[in-house]
């Protein structure tokens, strides 16, 4: 479902991600983890073709980008197959919970008003929230606006969901909400990868850990063999990645 080789990606003199290859199966999840500044929101927003690259392929969702400028049919193509959920929730406003849900598979996939009205009401049930429809996004709490992001990307019916650390902006309760709906996601064989920096989260949900670093991959493997602990040098429990 996701095939990355050679990716690499230059800002100005810096290089932003080197060489990066990577697999996810579909079905699978995989997280990208490592420390800020590694290379791995932009790696994701790569895949959408957000941002272009100076050399190597990926291939996704069927559709594939090649180094140099994106644009056209091929890219709404893409991104009608691969959504995405950013640290934000870029919500409308002006709309209801449920004409936010409904908008893009209205204007874009061009559904009739009620099959896609049928759509939103059975994804905001999905995600816990089919009593707040008509209700406007100012009036949720973080995590509430959050699901319905989720929920928006998923009304496309796509067959890649890239979530950018979706719970960054959140307190501790909130993040515990988005990310159960996320792992319900992976339970039902969505097919994911994620930016987090929460390892409990990539350990319930992540059947693929790719550890980024300086632009590069430095490590891959399961979450098991990641994200576990290790002895330090002063006998102390250390995590790893």
């Amino acid at each position: 479902m996701i095939e990355v080789e050679s990716l690499t990606k230059h800002r100005g003199a810096k290089t932003v991600l080197d060489r990066v290859s990577l697999r996810g199966a579909e079905g699978g999840v995989t997280a990208l983890v490592g420390p800020s500044g590694g290379g791995k929101s932009t790696l994701l927003r790569c895949l959408n073709g957000l941002e272009s690259f100076e050399a190597g392929t990926i291939d996704i969702a069927g559709h594939r980008l090649v180094a140099g400028p994106h644009g056209g049919l091929p890219l709404d193509h893409l991104r009608r197959d691969v959504g995405m959920v950013f640290q934000q929730f870029n919500l409308f406003p002006h709309l209801s919970v449920i004409d936010n849900v409904t908008l893009a598979p209205r204007a874009v996939l061009k559904l009739p008003a009620e099959e896609a009205r049928s759509r939103a009401v059975g994804l905001l049930d999905r995600v816990g929230l089919a009593s707040f429809a008509a209700a406007r996004p100012g009036t949720l709490s973080g995590g509430q606006q959050q699901r319905v992001a989720i929920a928006r990307a998923l009304a496309m019916r796509p067959r890649v969901m890239l979530f950018d650390e979706p719970t960054s902006a959140l307190d501790p309760s909130m993040t515990a909400e988005v990310l159960d709906v996320i792992v319900d996601l992976a339970r039902a064989g969505q097919t994911m990868v994620v930016v987090t920096h929460d390892h409990s989260f990539a350990k319930r949900a992540a059947t693929w850990v790719v550890e980024l670093a300086a632009g590069r991959v430095v490590r891959q493997g399961t979450a098991d063999e990641l994200l576990h602990e290790r002895r330090g040098s002063g006998g102390q429990e250390a995590a790893i990645a």
